[in-house]
């Protein structure tokens, strides 16, 4: 029987998609083949349900590959993976981005054992791989930091992710110039907890710092994009490269989570919902052309409907375009799991309600770039992205990977027409 490459599936997060890509250069350099490879999240309990429902998949689809589920999940909960007869082999966070551990998986496999997790608050380092490249040639995540030093109540992650830890900006650099030589126009910082990064390196950096230093050594770079950030911890440095750098891309996805003060209480939350709003009239203020996506948490425990009032505001005193909906449910292990909980049916019709006015911030912002000239990163032949990471059809190909200069003709459903 021929052997053959290992198959990964991703679930989650952008950070999951650079270390799947960290883990499929380290398991061809050890020869690791037969293997499908599921990197799990473990964000809500309804994505440890769907990583279990895609591991009997995969099984089903390859009976006679090794098994091996890594990531989240499988550091929180590797019993639950471990009890699946479908898994072979359970890895922890930090294993999977070992060389080592795949090396094992490259020679005999009754030589490795079924679990290695270890202690994933014991880590005190972020391994840091100077990767190739990504599937698509259009936009590469690089990742910056890992793990949280915060403890929402109503999160899991700390305790899959470990203790915030941040790459060097020097080794940071290197892999963006590596990627840069390879043909990327655009690269995404990635990290749990973005805005700590370089609270544990000498000096302690801010992620300002970090991005104005990316631009500046790396002026072959055409677009810089951040992912996910806490705006209340947004610097001054951030803040100036928000002002003057047209490299770095007018789209900030804010983790908000709430927009009533009394649930950001209870959430742990580190702001008030002013300080979200001033964030937001700030930085538009600095970049006119700013859009924001935002993540929100809809029936949060204890939350009245007064109060998620306040929530359903904020999208448009925020000026929010892009929402990430999340009903709440449950994660066990978390404080927010043991105060009184919403009906379901209410946290339904509030998801609901929340997407309905991110609907119409969408239909908005789209509407408004009729006529308008973006610079379009292409994702495949007919579609790419704007700067404010809207996507644009074409009616013919375009260069895959390439930036295209188009007018914007019309609208169609969320999407922008060329």
């Amino acid at each position: 029987m021929t052997s053959k490459p290992p198959i990964f599936a991703t679930l989650g997060c952008r950070l999951n998609s650079y270390e799947t890509q960290a883990m499929k250069e380290l398991t061809s350099a050890a020869g690791v083949e037969d293997a499908v490879i599921v990197n799990t999240c473990a964000v809500t309990a309804e994505a440890v349900r769907k990583a279990r429902q895609e591991i009997r998949k995969l099984r089903r689809d390859n009976p006679n590959a090794r098994m091996i589920v890594t990531g989240c999940a499988a550091q929180i909960e590797p019993e639950t993976f471990a009890a699946m007869s479908e898994v072979d082999h359970v890895i922890g966070n930090t294993e999977k981005m070992q060389a080592q551990t795949w090396a094992n998986f490259g020679g005999f496999i009754g030589e490795t054992e079924k679990v290695v997790v270890d202690d994933i608050m014991s880590v005190t380092e972020t391994a840091s791989h100077l990767i190739d490249g990504f599937g698509t040639r259009s936009r590469a995540y690089v990742q910056v930091q890992n793990g949280c030093d915060h403890r929402c109540t109503f999160c899991i992650i700390p305790y899959g992710r470990g203790n915030s830890r941040s790459v060097p900006a020097g080794v940071i650099v290197d892999q963006i110039k590596r990627l840069v030589d390879r043909g990327f126009n655009e690269v995404v910082l990635t990290g749990v907890d973005l805005t700590s990064w370089g609270a544990d390196l000498p000096s302690e950096p801010k992620l300002g710092d970090l991005v104005m230093r990316i631009l500046k050594l790396v002026p072959d770079l055409p677009r810089l994009r951040i992912s996910s950030i806490d705006s209340i911890e947004v610097d001054e440095a951030l803040m100036q490269a928000i002002a003057s750098e047209p490299r770095l891309m007018p789209h900030m996805h804010l983790s908000l989570q709430a927009g009533d003060n009394m649930i950001l209480k209870r959430m742990k939350r580190r702001h008030l919902r002013d300080d979200a709003i001033k964030f937001c009239e700030d930085a538009k203020k600095l970049r006119p052309d700013m859009t924001f996506g935002a993540d929100i948490i809809a029936g949060f425990p204890t939350e009245t409907e007064e109060m998620f009032a306040n929530s359903l505001k904020l999208v448009a005193d925020c000026d929010l375009t892009w929402l990430h909906v999340f009903p709440y449910s449950p994660r066990p292990g978390t404080p927010a799991a043991k105060m009184p909980q919403v009906n379901g049916k209410a946290i339904k019709d509030r998801a609901a309600r929340l997407r309905r006015a991110g609907a119409e911030q969408v239909s908005r912002h789209v509407n408004a770039q009729i006529g308008q000239t973006h610079h379009v990163l292409m994702e495949n032949p007919r579609m790419g992205r704007t700067a404010q990471f809207a996507e644009v059809v074409f009616d013919n190909d375009q260069p895959e990977g390439q930036i295209v200069i188009t007018k914007i003709k019309d609208v169609a459903g969320t999407q922008l027409v060329a």
